[in-house]
């Protein structure tokens, strides 16, 4: 019994919307496919494959995720709210992961036998709209953040976001066993990072501004000590000052 209730608690855990087990076990979809998706997978594993599919697309159907039976699911997985979602038939997802809504584990190999989907580790957030396209490994307790596309390996700890997906923050790991509700990293959100690209914009936008204020005070400066020169000079500097603008 405990083992049955260990998803459901897990749920409670993460979940602030969740008041109880019988509200969780009765109205959660996410809930739902992962139990249906077990026994699909058993028989899958024991070579009823049409019976196992059927089953699959039925949980389809009811719950509006799709779940390969031949994709290997561990403890306490969570899909949260989860119309959309998509996981393929090589996908191993580790304990403890957190799955949102519109999320997609596809390959991008049309050749059978071979690992075509993602590995995700234990305790990985993968966040709403996220595609994670390739047979590689997300590390444990990475986060994948909304829309995000990922294409290839994310290190343990990690944070990525955007298109193609890039790492924006490394952190020690945190257990989740260990999380309190307002450190969980729901929909994979890090608080005040931000993405490479527009960091490193900012810092071109301040380089840009700091030498504006120093052409400036050169400026006033030849103006004081060189009258007479002040116009020539004066047009050097806004030509200067034209060209840092473009």
């Amino acid at each position: 019994m405990q083992s049955f209730f260990e998803t459901v608690d897990s749920i409670i855990a993460r979940d602030p919307a969740a008041r109880n087990r019988f509200e969780v076990i009765t109205c959660y979809p996410g809930l739902h496919a992962v139990w249906i998706h077990r026994i699909a997978h058993w028989l899958w594993n024991e070579g009823f494959k049409w019976p196992a599919r059927f089953l699959a697309h039925l949980s389809r159907i009811i719950n509006g995720i799709e779940i390969h039976p031949g994709a290997t699911i561990g403890r306490r997985v969570f899909i949260d709210h989860g119309l959309g979602t998509v996981i393929g038939e090589t996908s191993i997802i580790g304990d403890d992961c957190t799955i949102y809504q519109g999320v997609t584990l596809g390959g991008t190999s049309l050749f059978k036998g071979e690992k075509r989907h993602p590995t995700l580790g234990r305790g990985v957030v993968v966040s709403a709209g996220a595609k994670v396209l390739g047979g590689f490994t997300i590390g444990d307790y990475a986060r994948i953040g909304s829309n995000a596309v990922v294409l290839k390996e994310v290190p343990p700890n990690a944070t990525a976001v955007g298109i193609p997906a890039r790492v924006i923050r490394t952190e020690l790991a945190v257990p989740e066993e260990s999380m309190t509700k307002s450190e969980f990293s729901a929909y994979g959100i890090t608080p005040e990072a931000d993405d490479p690209i527009s960091l490193a914009l900012k810092s071109l936008i301040d380089l840009t501004l700091q030498l504006e204020i120093k052409v400036k005070a050169l400026e006033k400066q030849i103006d004081e000590d060189c009258p007479e020169d002040s116009a020539h000079h004066s047009h050097e500097v806004s030509q200067l000052q034209s060209i840092l603008k473009d």
